[in-house]
C-alpha cells in the first residue's frame, strides 16, 4: 500500500499470547472450525500457525517488523497473556508498541492492578469484556475502577455484542452498548471506546453515543457480522452514519489483528481508507480517524 500522508495507528490489536479456552461441545467446535475456515478463504488469509510454545519475545520481534514493513506509527496491544507480560513486550519496542491493562474486572484488587498498570507499566487504559462481565456496569463493586479512570482521564475500551464468531456467544444482558449509558452519563470525563462498530449492535450504539459524548467506536475487524443484520448494512453504511453521529474526532482506527502468519491485517486498513475516500471525507478528518484521535485519546 502507498506511504499515507498521516501517521496510522492501529488502535486495535491482540498480542498473539497463546491461551487455553474452554472446549465447547463437538458440533459446536466443527461448526465454529468450519465458519472460521470459510473466512479465511474469504479474506485470503492463510491458515493460522499453532500459538502453543511460541516465546512471547519471538512475537514480540515479528509484530515489530510488521509494524516496520507497513510503514505504522504504533500498534495499540488490548490484550495480553497478562498485563506484566505485556508490559515486558512493550518495553522491548516502545516506540512501536503501546497497550491497554486487561484483566477481571470484579477481582478484589481490580481497581490496584489497573493502578499498577498505568502508573508503573505505563498503561493507556482498560480493556474488557462485556459479555463476559458477571456484574451491571453501575454495581458499587466496579466504581472504583471507572472512578480512576475518570480521575486519570483515561479510556474504557468495552467489546460489545457477538463474541467469538460462529458457535461463540450470542447472547448476554450486557451485549448491549447501552447497558453502560448510566456509567457513561455518571463519568463524562472516562472516555468509552466501542469497538467493531458495536458488533452487531449498531442502533444502538449510534442512540448511545448520540446522548453520551464521551462515547467513541472504533472500526476493528472485518465487521463481517453486516452479514446477520436484519437491515441492509456495509462497511461505507458504517463510516457514514459514524461518521454524521459521532463526527471524525470519536471514530478511531483499528484491524484486530492478532496471529501469525497473517500479522497485520493490511486488508482492513486498505478497505477502510478505500470506503472513507470514497466518501470524500477531508484529508484532516482522515489522519484523526487513522491515528489522530488514538494518539490523543490514549496519549500515545
Amino acid at each position: 500500500m502507498r506511504p499515507q500522508p498521516f501517521g496510522v495507528v492501529d488502535a486495535h490489536v491482540h498480542f498473539p499470547a497463546w491461551r487455553r479456552r474452554p472446549t465447547p461441545p463437538p458440533a459446536v467446535a466443527a461448526y465454529s472450525r468450519e465458519l472460521h475456515r470459510r473466512a479465511r478463504e474469504t479474506w485470503g488469509f492463510p491458515e493460522p500457525e499453532e500459538e502453543e510454545g511460541a516465546s512471547e519475545a519471538e512475537l514480540a520481534r515479528r509484530w515489530a517488523q510488521e509494524v516496520e514493513r507497513h510503514g505504522l506509527e504504533r500498534v495499540l496491544f488490548v490484550t495480553g497473556s497478562s498485563n506484566d507480560n505485556l508490559a515486558a513486550v512493550v518495553r522491548a519496542y516502545p516506540d512501536r508498541f503501546a497497550a491497554l491493562a486487561y484483566h477481571e474486572p470484579t477481582r478484589p484488587d481490580a481497581r490496584r492492578e489497573l493502578a499498577h498498570a498505568v502508573e508503573e507499566l505505563g498503561f493507556h487504559g482498560y480493556k474488557l469484556i462485556a459479555p463476559r462481565l458477571s456484574l451491571p456496569f453501575e454495581d458499587p463493586s466496579l466504581r472504583p475502577l471507572w472512578e480512576y479512570l475518570a480521575e486519570k482521564r483515561l479510556p474504557l475500551l468495552v467489546h460489545f455484542g457477538i463474541l467469538g464468531g460462529g458457535g461463540g456467544l450470542g447472547y448476554h444482558p450486557r451485549m448491549d452498548p447501552r447497558s453502560i449509558h448510566d456509567v457513561a452519563r455518571d463519568f463524562p470525563e472516562m472516555p468509552i471506546v466501542v469497538p467493531h462498530f458495536g458488533a452487531g449492535y449498531w442502533q444502538e450504539l449510534l442512540h448511545l453515543g448520540w446522548t453520551c459524548p464521551n462515547v467513541h467506536v472504533d472500526t476493528s475487524g472485518s465487521n463481517d457480522w453486516v452479514r446477520w443484520s436484519a437491515y441492509p448494512l456495509d462497511l461505507e453504511s458504517l463510516f457514514r452514519k459514524a461518521y454524521e453521529t459521532f463526527g471524525p474526532e470519536r471514530i478511531i482506527f483499528g484491524t484486530d489483528s492478532s496471529w501469525f502468519p497473517r500479522g497485520f491485517s493490511l486488508r482492513y486498513l486498505e478497505d477502510q481508507l478505500r470506503v472513507c475516500r470514497y466518501l470524500r471525507l477531508p484529508e484532516a478528518d482522515l489522519a484523526l480517524i487513522f491515528g489522530g484521535n488514538a494518539r490523543r485519546l490514549y496519549r500515545l
